[in-house]
């Protein structure tokens, strides 16, 4: 893969030595294409408790389940004399299980500062622990900057000592030169993902801070990191590795603003992959290949629910994991039972309210609230389609500048701790369950259907927020689109694999980054393929269940019938086989009358530039690498 628009030429070697190693290629790909073409793995039986996951189909006689580990929660009991913190320094201890009550270190929250009434104010204490990080020291006004941020992880990466290895890793920079930075987090020989993966663990990545206005989740991995490295956290590396990007948008950061500089939402830019801090995330995920994702936000809590219903936010945490058409079942199964299950038991044993995240669109009059998108542009989306466990964790936040600060990141730290907690303990079932997922989509190449566009479907439920004049409960019944239960919109036969013209090279190289396999056709060649024929098309904005997509410009819409007859393939031009474990990414992506495909947002210009090829390829391929 190359970093610019056009790829390098092909070392040629000597004719019969070329068309060897050109042939070879090929019969190890029509080998795994036939086998994908004509069996299927099974799928196994679900563990309802911790035990296998058998790729056969049979359960394996039982296993010892590895023993939990209960580990105190992250902090500092709250001291009974106001002390200054180390701004350097997180300490830690032993939580008690007192009620919660009103911080003594903190500085009293004005009334004149407060979003809502007093009287909602008391719904939510500030807890019996307390953080500390460069932003989150008494009397502080502004967050952790962007340098003290780069601090805080070289300082821990410094003084990482024994059997844990620490290292910051600069994987980009943002659109005004802000190094983008990652803490690898290991007691593996390495912190190369060729270290980690020898090292047999499973993986865990955390993310904060795509949105620049939400600062919570960047100051929780901040103290998160600092307990890995040196702290209460520390004997989870035993079982796992952990990458952590603390801040991915940092000039939104400094500028406390939701977008990137140059005013993209990145987070519904992680399939088309146009900012380059997007493009930072997806390369490091597919270096380090995370058996899990975990999105740290935050939400909305006056604003338009004021507005809309007359109400203020109740949650402490609105969490959910991936939903996008075509996800894998047992990824799915696996974030709800291993990880969400576990998270809201964390939340409630430290008194945090929970429930499945929602939004709610900037249009006034619409009274509906949606359970996020199905749309695969969201990370969490795109690393749910890449089969990895992927959760995003919501805390109230966003309009509430330092208001309740230390319990918006308590709530962080107890969710991502819970996730980290899962990863260890179910570190060996995870690996089985990607093992088997691989597999399974692999295998499912030129077989069935696959889905190209699915939508919400609508449904009633009970929703409860606070009274803003009282803070007493207030139980609404509103429309509420569910992204459990997706609603098929339109579905085609699975194709083995995709065809690229040779001008589609931007395409290929937004589809590397995300870890798909691309070969290049080495000798021209006649194949079976579906081309799309045009029935009509029009412009219109990219939209999201908020609203229209930030930054995201007009797409192409547009109605195709797909038309099967033999077509030539060209030397030069590109292969993308499906029998591969990204073959859902590439759907997703090449499809083109979907809003998030790579056509609809001119990556790729033409319809002509693609087409589904419905046969294994009688050609011959060579690597892109």
């Amino acid at each position: 893969m190359t970093q610019n628009n056009k790829l390098p030429p092909v070392a040629q070697p000597s004719s019969p030595e070329r068309h060897t190693a050109l042939s070879l290629r090929l019969g190890v790909l029509m080998s795994a294409a036939l086998l994908a073409a004509c069996t299927s793995t099974p799928l196994p039986p679900w563990p309802a408790n911790p035990g296998t996951v058998s790729t056969s189909g049979a359960r394996p006689a039982p296993q010892q389940t590895p023993q939990r580990q209960v580990l105190p929660q992250l902090g500092t009991q709250r001291p009974a004399q106001s002390q200054q913190a180390d701004q350097q320094q997180v300490q830690t201890g032993t939580v008690t299980r007192s009620p919660l009550s009103p911080n003594p270190v903190d500085e009293p929250q004005s009334a004149a500062n407060l979003p809502y009434n007093p009287l909602v104010a008391a719904r939510f204490p500030v807890p019996d622990v307390r953080y500390a990080t460069p932003g989150l020291q008494p009397g502080r006004r502004a967050f952790t900057t962007n340098n003290e941020l780069s601090d805080w992880l070289n300082q821990l990466a410094a003084v990482s000592a024994g059997r844990t290895h620490a290292q910051v890793q600069t994987i980009g920079s943002s659109q005004n030169g802000v190094p983008l930075q990652a803490l690898i987090i290991t007691q593996a020989a390495g912190t190369s993902p060729d270290a980690l993966e020898d090292s047999k663990r499973p993986t865990i990545m955390l993310v904060g801070q795509q949105h620049g206005d939400e600062p919570a989740g960047s100051e929780a991995l901040l103290i998160i990191a600092r307990e890995l490295t040196q702290g209460l956290l520390e004997p989870l590396l035993q079982r796992i590795n952990v990458v952590i990007v603390p801040r991915a948008n940092p000039d939104g950061a400094d500028a406390n603003q939701r977008v990137t500089s140059n005013g993209v939402d990145m987070n519904r830019d992680h399939l088309l992959l146009n900012t380059p801090e997007a493009q930072a995330l997806a390369k490091l995920s597919n270096a380090y290949r995370p058996i899990a994702m975990i999105d740290a936000h935050e939400y909305t809590v006056v604003g338009r629910y004021l507005q809309k219903f007359n109400a203020v936010q109740k949650y402490d945490a609105l969490l959910q994991h991936a939903t996008a058409a075509n996800m894998p079942e047992f990824v799915t199964k696996a974030a709800t039972q291993w990880y969400l299950e576990p998270m809201r038991k964390s939340l409630q044993e430290q008194q945090l309210t929970a429930d499945w995240y929602y939004t709610t669109s900037t249009d006034l009059s619409d009274r509906s609230l949606s359970m996020g998108g199905a749309q695969p542009d969201t990370g969490r989306n795109v690393n749910g389609l890449k089969n990895a466990v992927s959760l995003l964790v919501e805390t109230r936040g966003v309009g509430m500048e330092r208001n309740d600060i230390q319990r918006r990141v308590h709530a962080q730290v107890t969710a991502i701790g819970a996730a980290l907690r899962t990863t260890s303990e179910r570190a060996s079932e995870l690996q089985q369950v990607r093992s088997f997922v691989t597999r399974e989509i692999s295998s499912q190449a030129c077989r069935g259907s696959v889905v190209i566009e699915a939508a919400q479907t609508p449904e009633k439920r009970d929703v409860t927020m606070l009274d803003p004049n009282t803070g007493a409960d207030t139980t609404l019944n509103v429309d509420w689109n569910s992204s459990l239960h997706l609603r098929t919109l339109k579905t085609r036969p699975r194709p083995c694999g995709y065809w690229l013209s040779a001008q589609s090279s931007t395409a290929v190289e937004r589809l590397q980054m995300l870890g798909v396999q691309i070969m290049r056709v080495a000798e021209s060649g006649n194949v079976l393929a579906d081309t799309y024929v045009e029935n009509s098309r029009s412009t219109a904005d990219r939209p999201d269940v908020r609203g229209t997509v930030a930054g995201g410009g007009p797409i192409t819409r547009v109605s195709v019938t797909p038309t099967r007859s033999a077509i030539d393939i060209p030397e030069g031009s590109f292969y993308v086989p499906l029998n591969q474990a990204m073959a859902n990414i590439a759907i997703a992506a090449l499809e083109p009358d979907s809003q998030s495909s790579y056509f609809a947002n001119h990556l790729i210009d033409h319809l002509d530039s693609v087409a589904r090829i419905m046969t294994v390829p009688p050609l011959v391929f060579e690597d892109t690498d």
